[in-house]
């Protein structure tokens, strides 16, 4: 399945049906008097957050959701059928924009979360509704209130416990390979992932997500590279969990250049909880690991994990570390 994370659609609530002018006509009734009955109620947009769902490709093709309008009165005082609700589903995590695509109007964090997004339109007055001691015959009625419409953004934003973050080619798929069942595309060379994946992790009887996102570069926040549009999926996150490439060499410097994207990026991601660890560690030397695990620690001030994905050195303690700072409140 093909992975889509944004779009925009179009949505308009129904109109309300019209009321009608009628009368009351009966062989032994002569003045019957008004009967004419009211229009029904346009449907709603609804939007609900529906489990199972993970994608917003559905709506590659179809970006135009009307309901339908009212039914109209009718005489013997006969009200108009309420028009059924036009239920739009996204996947949990699904963040509804204004057409600025900045103003938040909704976030559908939770699978059952269900928001109405445009009411449908009331249905307009029959004639009996305007009947009066001064006016017994009236000869009014009314058309339907119209529905709304916009454009609205739909931004989808995993819901992951905690979330790989780091430049190219630190090893972030790998990673996920070995601490889950997922199976991410793996190569040697950058951006191998192009769009975030998620895994189940288990540890100790519980477990949590963990979500993979593309790495970052320098100015991925002006656009470089594949930009910082997918740090979006990890602002649920509890914790980041921070990989450096070892075995590139340069780590101090490779920290900072995404610790700069996501102060950059800003949504407090800079303020969340970060687990550092050092990759590759199969790939290098014990004195150059025990010197660039020493400067890293150093220049963050935080203790770093060595490890390796292939040979599986310190995944069970990353794995630890990870589940004990996703349950901390």
């Amino acid at each position: 399945m093909k992975f889509l994370d944004q779009v925009k659609i179009y949505v308009r609530s129904g109109d309300g049906g019209d009321g009608v002018v009628a009368f009351r006509r009966e062989k032994f009734l002569p003045f019957g008097g008004p009967d004419g009955g009211n229009g029904g109620k346009g449907g709603d947009i609804v939007l609900t957050a529906e489990d199972g769902l993970n994608t917003l490709i559905d709506f590659r093709y179809a970006q135009h959701f009307r309901a339908r309008k009212g039914g109209n009165g009718a005489g013997e005082n006969r009200t108009g059928r309420n028009a059924p609700d036009l239920v739009i589903r996204v996947p949990p995590g699904t963040e509804v924009l204004a057409d600025d695509g900045t103003t938040q109007l909704a976030d559908l964090t939770g699978a059952g979360s269900r928001i109405i997004l445009l009411a449908g339109g009331d249905g307009g007055f029959g004639n009996a509704h305007f009947k009066s001691a001064t006016n017994r015959a009236p000869r009014k009625a009314t058309k339907g209130f119209p529905g709304q419409e916009r454009w609205v953004w739909l931004r989808l934003k995993l819901i992951a416990d905690a979330g790989l973050i780091g430049l190219p080619n630190a090893g972030k798929s790998t990673l996920l390979a070995a601490l889950s069942a997922a199976r991410p595309k793996i190569g040697d060379y950058p951006f191998t992932t192009l769009h975030p994946v998620l895994g189940v992790v288990e540890s100790e009887g519980e477990s949590f997500v963990l979500a993979d996102i593309p790495g970052l570069i320098e100015g991925a926040h002006e656009g470089a590279g594949l930009g910082t549009r997918f740090l979006g999926h990890v602002e649920r996150a509890r914790v980041l969990v921070h990989l450096v490439d070892g075995a590139a060499g340069h780590v101090v410097r490779a920290w900072r250049t995404v610790r700069r994207e996501i102060a950059s990026y800003g949504a407090g991601l800079a303020e969340k909880p970060e687990i550092l660890v050092l990759t590759k560690q199969d790939a290098m030397s014990a004195r150059e690991a025990a010197t660039r695990r020493a400067a890293l620690e150093r220049e963050s001030g935080r203790d770093v994990f060595l490890v390796s994905a292939v040979s599986g050195v310190g995944i069970a303690e990353l794995k630890r570390a990870i589940a004990a700072k996703v349950r901390e409140p």
